[in-house]
């Protein structure tokens, strides 16, 4: 009896291949099979005149979704078509969440099988996991299928009914989503509180003291029996003492004064408390506190992270990484408790097993926790792993162990010193017994070094001691605004208010980085112009679509739809449909709303209007002669664009650029300009000659009042010639780049060896000792490390160029120069030859020099008719040159008067044509 498998992608298969019986075909569906349709390329010939068509979604027929087989994907139907042909059973083995049961149903629907069918499930890819699968088949289940189905098509209608109304009224190509939008107002809230922010300023003290020769430090509390202010007694939007608190503020004199007075004071130990703790492991990782950690640890974007685990999970070492449970199976907990045995003793083994109880009411998305796969826990070390697979495993690995160790034990000693009027406070930190802290600490990536850090050693102290004061100092402060989302921090609201669903996270995230409504700024996210403008319209006409309640409420629904709670039908007409419905409220809007009101956005203590433009944001204001504009630069952001900037980019595009000097060498002006990208240096004027005059942005952190005629020279002569690299004569160059300040050798047909430069050098002084010294280093590169191979096979005949065995995310695969071939399958690194090896790399390169021979003669033909086009039409040109002449004045005079119709025409066709190609990102949400 033969059975075809399926499963979504190609490494799945190739590692749950290992685990099936003689007779079992895998085959990858790479993904969905069917979609709605994303463009209007796709939409079939038979709906194409419907009104809904461009939906993908019939509101009039009980919301009936057109699915349609995406062209990209006829030939992986085809393949499991041809494959079901020759076998007597079908598993469908796709993920058993809600996307993989909606799959598994898609495929059922398309192939049409006429064979048995059976639905496997497993939440991780292990010989007994997959075995236990197999003896445990179900049959698909429509509840989850209805569910993921309502869930497409309420993103659908969302998306579809507001994105085409952004484009006319903001700007082309925006768009709405269901849990997008939600996000990118929480991001423009967290913006506009760091706007209305009010610093404000606060001084105290702080002393160094001594205990028989141990120091420890000491702040001040007290003041006459008051509580000194802190940063969190001020209100933020005025920079003053929020109204209530009976504080005591001393300003920078008050504090120097008192300084003065203290530091010859008798001081002596009033309180001492100990107070002693237990801390918990957290829980082991659920996909939402996966992406969190994993940006503050690993600084992984949510959607590298999931990739990340997709690969091991696909592998065969974590278990399925789309969860929302806490819950650890007894085998998790006995492989675990054997690791902390085995690393740690007997001693750091919790007393009984730890289980976790999930909090989250909604979590169904699997069965359990992220751990590592299996009965036994590979460590990092056995596995093989490599780069981000390896960070993320360990991460995994160390959190899982973490829940079955011992509680860590610590004592918090506070210490109050009084001195005259005034009470200081030191407070100190033992760890008794670390624990599980061993293994894991949320937040650090050295457990050893993260205990150190932890624990604040006090010297040993009693009340009525007398201690010495070594050094008393008055330290300003200053209140700072609310902190930016981060990803983690985004993540972790959107989870702790029911908005979406975690595994759709990284999706929501990275679709609002790259529609242009968040710019990523290291770890923070700051929003963009256009977000401010585009909130600003849904909050103003559709409220209910961005308000945090009702989206948490629809989730809600939502999952109880997938329970059976709820019907769905009832549900669409109600949110689409009726008087009420977003279809209606979309119609009755449209006409309300301005679209130069929408495209303005206002900013408090801001006269200037900043408007969203077709090529970006710019401010606006009138003089005497009218309305001036100036672009606002990309790396200005709405919380921080102030009246001073606003004036200096009006200035500069009214008086033109402020003119620094004159060049020493060649005479030519030197000016210091704001552009798109920021502030830069231009060496002379543009003319007709030099229509590009040599540029340089200014280095990170300098304004443009900071620049100097030698910095500017300096910075207009980048790239430096530092000397000639001594081992290979090459030249060794400091300059600026897109990543800050680098040093650079060239090394000819080897290419270019980067490394930046650090804080303290500076790329215009920077020496060739210190570039040689950089470039030494390790590149601590962005991007993939270099591949080590797993075994030289020996040189090839023809070049003696190394061939060599490499693991890539694929499999294993030979190379030889450029040219890469993956192994058979069943084929390892130990029973491959050479010459096979030779053989697999020169079929490659003949397909690769087939594909280039094609792209080179369509190249040539294409230039052939293009040169005879150009050919004909020199003839006729020359014919009707003076005909053209006449004419042009009088189609100049006729464009004045019907070039605004014409471009308004033009527009309106083009958004009518584009509208269904338009792919609105909150698909990616379902």
């Amino acid at each position: 009896m033969s059975t075809l498998v399926i499963v979504e992608s190609p490494t799945k298969a190739k590692t749950i291949r290992n685990y099936l019986p003689a007779g079992y075909r895998v085959e990858a569906s790479m993904g969905h099979v069917r979609d709605l349709p994303r463009s209007a390329s796709e939409i079939p010939a038979s709906v194409k005149g419907e009104k809904w068509a461009q939906l993908g979604v019939n509101p009039e027929a009980d919301f009936e979704p057109l699915y349609v087989v995406p062209s990209d994907k006829k030939k992986v139907v085809k393949t499991l078509k041809d494959a079901l042909k020759n076998v007597d059973e079908l598993v469908l083995a796709t993920d058993e969440d809600r996307e993989g049961e909606s799959i598994s149903w898609h495929l059922l629907q398309v192939l049409k099988p006429k064979v048995p069918i059976k639905r496997m499930v497993f939440h991780e890819i292990t010989e007994e996991a997959i075995q236990a699968a197999l003896d445990n088949c179900r049959d698909i289940d429509d509840q989850l299928v209805r569910a993921q189905e309502t869930r497409r098509i309420l993103d659908r209608l969302v998306g579809y009914t507001l994105s085409p109304l952004l484009w006319k009224k903001i700007a082309w190509g925006l768009s709405a989503g269901r849990v997008q939008s939600v996000a990118v107002k929480l991001l423009v809230e967290r913006e506009r509180a760091r706007r209305a922010f009010r610093r404000g300023s606060y001084w105290d003290l702080k002393a160094q003291l001594l205990k028989d020769s141990e120091s420890f430090e000491a702040k001040l509390i007290t003041l006459d029996g008051k509580r000194l202010a802190t940063g969190s007694d001020f209100d933020e939007n005025t920079g003053q003492i929020a109204a209530g608190r009976d504080v005591v503020l001393l300003n920078e004199t008050e504090a120097n004064t008192l300084q003065e007075r203290l530091q010859a004071g008798a001081w002596t130990i009033a309180n001492l408390e100990e107070r002693p703790s237990t801390r918990k492991p957290s829980p082991p990782f659920t996909t939402s506190t996966l992406q969190q950690e994993s940006n503050r640890k690993l600084r992984l974007s949510a959607r590298d992270t999931m990739r990340v685990a997709q690969s091991l999970y696909e592998q065969g070492y974590i278990t399925y990484m789309r969860t929302d449970s806490v819950h650890l199976s007894q085998q998790a907990i006995a492989a675990a408790r054997s690791c902390v045995e085995t690393k740690y003793g007997s001693d750091y083994l919790s007393p009984k097993p730890r289980q976790y109880a999930t909090k989250s009411k909604s979590a169904q998305e699997a069965h359990e926790a992220i751990r590592p796969a299996g009965q036994a826990f590979r460590t990092p070390q056995e596995t093989g792993l490599s780069g981000r697979e390896l960070s993320l495993y360990d991460l995994i690995w160390k959190r899982t162990v973490a829940t079955q160790m011992a509680e860590a034990r610590q004592t918090n000693i506070t210490v109050q010193i009084e001195v005259d009027n005034a009470i200081f406070r030191a407070t100190g930190k033992r760890i008794d017994f670390p624990g599980f802290f061993r293994a894991y600490v949320e937040g650090s990536d050295d457990p050893d070094a993260a205990i150190e850090n932890q624990e604040v050693l006090l010297p040993r102290l009693a009340v009525g001691d007398a201690v010495n004061c070594n050094e008393l100092e008055a330290v300003g402060h200053e209140t700072q605004p609310p902190a930016r989302y981060t990803e983690a921090t985004l993540v972790k609201t959107l989870e702790s208010e029911g908005i979406g669903r975690p595994s759709t996270y990284a999706s929501v995230i990275g679709t609002i980085i790259d529609r242009g409504y968040v710019t990523a700024n290291g770890n923070s996210l700051t929003p963009t112009f256009t977000a401010f403008a585009v909130t600003d319209l849904l909050s103003s006409h559709f409220p209910d679509l961005v308000d945090v309640g009702f989206t948490a409420r629809m989730e809600r629904t939502l999952d109880h739809i997938s329970t059976g709670e709820a019907a769905w039908l009832p549900y669409l007409k109600d949110f689409y449909a009726g008087d009420e419905g977003l279809e209606t409220q979309v119609h009755e809007q449209e006409s309300q709303i301005d679209p130069a009101e929408a495209r303005t956005v206002d900013l408090d203590g801001l006269a200037a209007k900043v408007r969203i433009g077709r090529y970006g944001p710019y401010v606006e204001t009138e003089d005497e002669n009218g309305p001036v504009k100036a672009s606002v630069p990309v790396d200005v952001s709405p919380a921080d664009l102030d009246a001073d900037q606003v004036q200096l980019l009006l200035k500069q595009k009214l008086e033109g650029p402020e003119k620094l000097g004159f060049h020493p060498e060649t005479g030519e002006p030197i000016y210091v300009l704001i552009g798109a990208y920021g502030p830069y240096v231009q060496l002379g004027d543009a003319t007709e000659e030099k229509p590009k005059p040599k540029r340089a942005s200014l280095p990170k952190g300098k304004k443009p009042e900071d620049v100097t005629m030698e910095m500017a020279v300096g910075l207009l002569a980048l790239p430096r010639l530092l000397g000639a690299h001594p081992e290979s004569g090459k030249p060794v160059k400091a300059s600026l780049g897109r990543f800050g300040p680098y040093v650079v050798h060239d090394q000819g047909k080897e290419g270019k060896d980067y490394r930046s430069l650090k804080g303290d050098d500076n790329v215009l002084t920077v020496s060739l000792e210190r570039a040689l010294e950089l470039l030494a280093q390790p590149k601590a590169g962005r991007g993939r490390r270099k591949a080590e191979p797993l075994k030289e096979l020996g040189k090839h005949p023809d070049d003696d160029g190394l061939i060599a065995v490499y693991k890539g995310p694929y499999g294993l695969y030979v190379k030889h120069g450029k040219t890469n071939a993956g192994l058979p399958e069943g084929k390892t690194e130990s029973d491959i030859t050479l010459e096979e090896a030779i053989a697999l790399i020169t079929a490659k390169a003949g397909t690769k020099k087939k594909t280039t021979r094609k792209k080179s003669t369509a190249k040539k033909a294409t230039t052939k008719k293009t040169t005879a086009k150009k050919a004909t039409a020199k003839k006729s040109t020359a014919k009707k040159t003076t005909t053209r002449k006449t004419s042009t004045t009088k189609q100049a005079a006729a464009s004045k008067s019907t070039g605004a119709k014409t471009t308004t025409a033009k527009k309106s066709s083009t958004t009518k044509k584009s509208t269904a190609a338009k792919k609105t990102p909150d698909e990616s949400e379902h």
